[in-house]
C-alpha cells in the first residue's frame, strides 16, 4: 500500500508536469503578445518600464525593487493588524523581531514560522498579508527561470521582470490555486470568515475552535512551494488535511511546479533534451530519498530498547490517520522543494530518517523551490562543466558558450554561501546561550535542532524540529538574515552568468564538445551533486543524526 502511495505521489505529478511546464513556457515567452496576457494591464499601469526588454542587471533590479515593495507594505500589515478589519477574534500586533523573522520568511518564499498563525494572525494579515506574499515570492522565483533560460538561449535582454511576474501570478499560480482550493473544500478543508466556533464538550466545558479562510491559503501555501500553515501545527491539522484524499492531493501540489519548471526550461532553451536530463537526475535523488526515508522510519524505535513491551516502528509524532509511511514520504518531497509543510512531526522522525530531510535541504537542488531549484541546480551544472573542461584540457562550455573565470567566480561564490550561512549559523548558535539555551533535547540530537533550523533557513524550505524554542529576538533576527541572504543572492549570481554568458559568442560544436544530454552529462551533475554536497556537510551531518543514532543505539 506505501509503494502504491509512493508512486501515486511522484508519478501523477511527473506526467502532468510536462503540459503544464510546455503552457507555462508559453505564457511566460511565446504568449508574451496575447490578448490573454495580463502584461497589458501592467502596462498601462506602469508604462513603459514594465513593457521593456531587460538585460540581467536590469531584471535583478526590478525583482529586487518589487520585493522590497512587498517587504514594506506586509510589515506595515502585521504591524497594524489590530486595527484593520477581518479581525474577529481581536488579534493584536505581534512583536517588532517576530514581524521581521516573518516578513522575511514570506518574502523569501521560506515560511519559517515562529509563532501560530490561528493564535497571532487576524484573517486580513493571513489572506491580504502573508498568503499574498505566498503568490508574489513563487512567481518571483518562476520569473528569474525564465530570465535564465533565455540568458542561456543566448539573449541578452533576458525580458521583463514586471511581466513575467505579472503572467507567472495571474496565469499560472492563480488558476492552479483556484483549481486546488476547490479541491480542498471538497475533502473538508474550511473557508469561512466567521469567527472561531465555541463549542460544548460531552464534558460540558466550553472549547474555542480556531478555523478561516483555510483552504485558499493551504492550496497556494502548497502549490508554490511555501509551506507556510493557517495552523500552527500545519498539514498535521484536522482542518489543513481532513483525510487521505487531501493528503495525496497536497503532498502532489507540493512538486508539480518544481517539475513542470524543468519542462519550462527546455521548451524556452528548445533544449528539451538537455531538461529531461537535468529532470532525470532529480527524479533519481528524489526516489533515493524517498526510498530511505520511508524504510528507516520503519526501522524498530530505540525508545523500545530494554524494555518489557513489543518492539515496533517508531509511531511518535506521526499522524496515524495517514500512516508511518505517508510521514515519511511527505518529509521526504517537503525538503526536496523548498516547501517545507509537514504532515508529522521532524523532530519525532528516527535520527537517521531526520538525516534525510536534513540532506534534501543541503543540496537544495532536488527538483527545489518554484523556479529557484532549477537556478540552484544550474550552478552545480556549471562547477560540473568546469571541471570535465580542465580534466580534457579545453575550455569548458555549456550550451555553446565558453565558461571561464568570470562565470566560476559568480558559480563558487553563490555555491558557498549556502553552507556559510547553515555553518555559521549553527557554530555561532550552538556555542552560545542563543542557541543553547533554547533546545528541548541535549547532545548530538539538541545540536541538531539548532543546524535544522539553520539549514531551513538558508535552503528557504521553513520546515523545523519544533522541540526548539525559536520565537526569541536572537533566532528571528538571526534567520531573518539567512532567510533574506540565502534567498537573493543565489538568484542574483545566477542570472549575472546568464547574462555573461549571453553575451559571448557561439562557439562551434567539435567533436570535443561536452554534449549535455546524454547520460554521461547526467552522471556528471548527479555526481557534482552528491560529492560536493558531501564534502560540506558531511562533518556536520556526523556530529549531529549520526551521533543522535548511535548514543540511541548503545542506550
Amino acid at each position: 500500500m506505501e509503494l502504491l502511495l509512493g508512486f501515486t505521489v511522484l508519478a501523477i505529478p511527473a506526467l502532468l508536469s510536462w503540459p503544464l511546464g510546455r503552457y507555462m513556457a508559453f505564457v511566460l515567452d511565446n504568449g508574451t503578445g496575447s490578448v490573454m496576457n495580463p502584461g497589458r494591464i501592467t502596462g498601462l499601469i506602469g508604462g513603459e518600464i514594465t513593457q521593456k526588454p531587460q538585460n540581467w542587471n536590469e531584471y535583478a533590479w526590478s525583482m529586487m525593487l518589487v520585493n522590497i515593495l512587498m517587504f514594506a507594505i506586509v510589515t506595515i500589515i502585521l504591524a497594524f493588524q489590530q486595527g484593520l478589519p477581518l479581525n474577529p477574534d481581536g488579534k493584536t500586533a505581534l512583536e517588532a523581531s517576530l514581524i521581521f523573522n516573518t516578513v522575511s520568511s514570506f518574502v523569501t518564499n521560506t515560511n519559517l514560522q515562529h509563532y501560530s498563525g490561528e493564535v497571532f494572525m487576524s484573517y486580513f494579515s493571513q489572506l491580504f498579508g502573508l498568503m499574498w506574499l505566498q503568490f508574489i515570492s513563487a512567481a518571483t522565483g518562476i520569473a528569474c527561470l525564465a530570465a535564465l533560460a533565455r540568458g542561456l538561449a543566448g539573449k541578452t535582454k533576458m525580458g521583463n521582470f514586471y511581466l513575467d511576474f505579472t503572467n507567472a501570478t495571474l496565469l499560472i499560480l492563480l488558476p492552479l490555486s483556484l483549481f486546488l482550493a476547490i479541491m480542498l473544500m471538497a475533502g473538508g478543508v474550511p473557508m469561512t470568515f466567521e469567527g472561531a466556533a465555541v463549542a460544548k464538550t460531552l464534558e460540558g466545558a466550553t472549547q474555542t475552535i480556531a478555523r478561516g479562510p483555510v483552504a485558499a491559503m493551504v492550496a497556494i501555501k502548497q502549490l508554490g512551494t511555501n509551506g507556510g500553515g493557517y495552523f500552527g501545527p500545519n498539514s498535521t491539522h484536522p482542518f489543513e488535511n481532513p483525510s487521505a484524499f487531501t493528503n495525496i492531493v497536497e503532498c502532489m501540489a507540493i512538486i508539480i511546479i518544481p517539475m513542470a519548471s524543468v519542462w519550462m526550461f527546455g521548451f524556452m532553451t528548445g533544449r528539451k533534451k538537455d531538461a529531461a536530463v537535468i529532470f532525470s537526475v532529480m527524479m533519481v535523488l528524489l526516489l533515493i530519498k524517498v526510498f530511505i526515508a520511508v524504510n528507516l522510519e520503519h526501522a524498530p524505535s530505540a525508545a523500545f530498547a530494554g524494555l518489557p513491551v513489543t518492539s515496533g516502528p517508531n509511531i511518535e509524532g506521526k499522524e496515524l490517520r495517514f500512516g508511518l509511511g505517508a510521514g515519511a514520504l511527505w518529509a521526504a518531497v517537503t525538503t526536496a522543494t523548498s516547501n517545507g509543510s509537514v504532515n508529522s512531526m521532524h523532530e519525532s522522525l528516527n535520527p537517521l530518517t531526520g538525516l534525510i530531510p536534513l540532506a534534501g535541504m543541503w543540496l537544495n537542488v532536488v527538483f527545489g523551490g518554484a523556479g529557484v531549484g532549477l537556478i540552484n541546480m544550474f550552478i552545480f551544472i556549471i562547477v560540473g562543466v568546469f571541471i570535465c573542461g580542465m580534466m580534457v584540457g579545453r575550455t569548458p562550455e555549456y550550451f555553446a558558450k565558453k565558461v571561464e573565470t568570470h562565470e566560476m567566480k559568480l558559480a563558487l561564490l553563490a555555491l558557498l554561501v549556502h553552507p556559510l550561512l547553515i555553518l555559521g549559523g549553527t557554530a555561532l548558535f550552538a556555542s552560545t546561550p542563543w542557541g543553547a539555551s533554547t533546545v528541548l533535547n541535549s547532545g548530538a540530537h539538541g545540536f541538531t535542532e539548532i543546524m535544522y533550523e539553520f539549514t531551513s533557513a538558508a535552503a528557504n524550505n521553513g520546515s523545523g524540529f519544533e522541540g526548539l524554542g525559536d520565537n526569541t529576538v536572537p533566532w528571528n533576527i538571526a534567520t531573518g538574515i539567512v532567510m533574506l541572504v540565502g534567498r537573493y543572492v543565489p538568484i542574483i549570481l545566477p542570472l549575472a552568468i546568464a547574462g555573461s554568458l549571453a553575451a559571448k559568442k557561439t562557439v562551434p560544436e567539435t567533436s570535443g564538445t561536452l554534449k549535455t544530454d546524454t547520460v554521461l552529462f547526467a552522471s556528471i551533475i548527479l555526481g557534482s551533486v552528491v560529492f560536493i554536497g558531501a564534502l560540506l556537510f558531511l562533518p556536520v551531518a556526523v556530529l549531529g543524526p549520526v551521533a543522535d543514532h548511535l548514543s540511541s543505539v548503545m542506550h
